[in-house]
């Protein structure tokens, strides 16, 4: 069949998980059978999110094909389990980016350069190639922000024009609204639902379903209510509450039959779909034996919640498939460094530590010192890019005794640099070129097989998916594995190293990429499934 298009809005405010029911929606529609492929479009200017701060944007997450995208893709990729590509994310520093440069080039040939045509055609054109690349049954667009914003318009516009040109047999519109609950008068409000419907409608757009998110259970009233107020048909008025896990979504949206209406809407048959993997997973999230498990995860970006989301989850996917529930502690590495009594207690009440990925200085000898804590209590450890550096830093520190052992990024002038910067990388730092820069996306690892990441995985070669410009310096490989320091894993090609561990202890494993990205609830990746396993073994030991 030809592509059918979604399209995702939201409404009220920020924040109220369009991704999640973006990714739901597409998982639903996968156990229908169909072919699924995700776009999220971000209204801001920066061409990607690989520079922005952590703290406001939340994690970048990476593709296959080196692409730093919005986190929203990795929602999507955890729920549909179909790997995305630089065909998913479109942000609006993409678009002007590329329209100024060919105005520049003078291949406008001297026509007036504006919003409409010239943006507009560029989202259109987007949308076409992401079909066309992926040859998707359906395309689930997610348009990032919320309706009304300045920032948003060409989008909504270029989605009008769309529906326009393609037909109303082929595009639907779902919008995710807010129903507020007043604390004084005891009840949800549907008004400002109404009113964001009618932002809608003023840019030409008129949805064909309703999700209601809201922390409390929906009258069928109130439903009614936005059905008759949105002319939205009140089978399509979808309730959509907050939940203990999103893993739940899928589940939600079956009972009150949003395929069916999808279907209806594009004049196919009523499919059945099997969400027998998601039901049981859900069984498994909320029995978990009354088994927990805590799990530190020592970081400096710990305060904002979307900051390391890929590791959350793949911690919790992880402890699904165990049957035990992971209690996952942020522990703030600047605090260590400073000997803070309640950080240091919840860094030893923990079953495993994580030390994830991150950038420059600051934070970096108390996630030393929590590394140097997590060996010589043979507690399990994982390191992530960063983390994985960490672990060479304080091992050489420390098992090897020797002095001024620092990485580049830290220290320029290291006497000892075990960590150091990629030889076609300095040139960008040079230049202070640090967007889309770094060593991205997926490369191959031929893993030793005597080692627990070979056991882990069960094969020799794998491929994962990095970000990162500094390197382990094979000038102290040598070294460090005569003393115990071995190299598990190493990329053949450029011969850089991928996984070192540390022979004399239980499990103490750090990976140069980001194994969280290839995680899926369903599907515990192989590295975090041994980590909560050897967390358990140390639990109970």
């Amino acid at each position: 069949m030809s592509t059918k298009y979604i399209f995702v809005t939201g409404g009220v405010c920020s924040g109220l998980g369009k991704g999640i029911a973006t990714a739901s929606i597409g998982a639903l529609l996968k156990a229908s059978g169909y072919k699924v492929y995700t776009v999220k479009m971000d209204p801001y200017l920066n061409p990607d999110p690989g520079t922005m701060s952590p703290f406001q944007h939340g994690e970048v997450f990476v593709t296959d094909d080196g692409y730093e995208a919005d986190l929203d893709l990795g929602h999507y990729e955890r729920f549909i389990d179909v790997p995305l590509s630089r065909h998913s994310n479109l942000t609006s520093g993409q678009i002007y980016q590329e329209i100024l440069d060919k105005e520049r080039k003078g291949d406008y040939l001297g026509k007036t350069v504006q919003v409409v045509p010239h943006i507009t055609n560029k989202i259109k054109d987007f949308i076409k190639s992401s079909a066309k690349n992926s040859s998707a049954d359906f395309l689930l667009i997610e348009i990032g922000g919320t309706v009304g914003d300045i920032e948003g318009e060409p989008y909504f516009e270029a989605a009008r024009q769309f529906h326009h040109e393609v037909g109303d047999d082929n595009v639907m519109f779902i919008h995710l609204t807010l129903l507020p609950y007043l604390k004084t008068s005891g009840e949800l409000k549907t008004k400002p639902t109404q009113m964001s419907v009618k932002e809608l409608e003023k840019r030409g757009i008129h949805p064909d379903m309703i999700l209601a998110r809201s922390d409390y259970d929906i009258a069928k009233e109130l439903l009614g209510k936005i059905a008759m107020f949105c002319d939205v048909p009140e089978n399509a008025v979808i309730p959509a509450p907050t939940i203990s896990s999103i893993y739940e979504v899928p589940q939600n949206f079956a009972k009150t039959k949003v395929p069916s209406i999808i279907f209806k809407k594009f004049g196919l048959d009523d499919k059945k779909f099997d969400l027998r993997e998601w039901n049981n997973l859900v069984k498994k999230i909320k029995s978990s034996n009354g088994h927990s498990l805590i799990i530190a995860k020592v970081g400096k970006y710990t305060s904002h919640g979307d900051a390391y989301i890929s590791v959350d989850e793949a911690l919790k996917s992880a402890g699904f498939a165990h049957n035990v529930k992971v209690k996952i502690i942020a522990v703030d590495s600047e605090k260590i460094e400073k000997k803070d009594k309640k950080e240091l207690r919840n860094l030893k009440s923990a079953d495993g530590i994580v030390v994830p990925g991150g950038f420059g200085v600051r934070g970096i000898e108390g996630k030393i010192m929590v590394a140097k804590y997590a060996r010589e209590n043979k507690i399990p450890y994982f390191g992530l890019c960063l983390g994985m550096q960490i672990m060479t830093i304080e091992f050489t520190r420390y098992v090897l005794k020797t002095k001024n052992v620092n990485s580049e990024e830290f220290d320029r002038k290291t006497i000892n640099p075990v960590i150091h910067i990629m030889h076609d990388q300095k040139k960008n730092i040079e230049a202070s070129h640090y967007g889309a820069t770094m060593r991205l996306g997926a490369y191959e690892a031929r893993l030793i097989k005597d080692s627990l990441s070979y056991q882990a995985y069960g094969q020799e070669k794998i491929s994962e998916r990095h970000r990162h410009r500094y390197e382990f310096n094979n000038d102290y490989r040598e070294m460090l594995g005569k003393n115990g320091l071995r190299v598990a894993g190493i990329n053949p090609q450029r011969n850089l190293v991928e996984i070192v561990e540390v022979k004399d202890h239980p499990w103490m494993i750090g990976v140069q990429f980001h194994p969280e990205f290839k995680s899926r609830p369903l599907r515990s990746h192989p590295l975090f499934f041994d980590f909560i396993k050897a967390s358990i073994k140390h639990q109970r030991a």
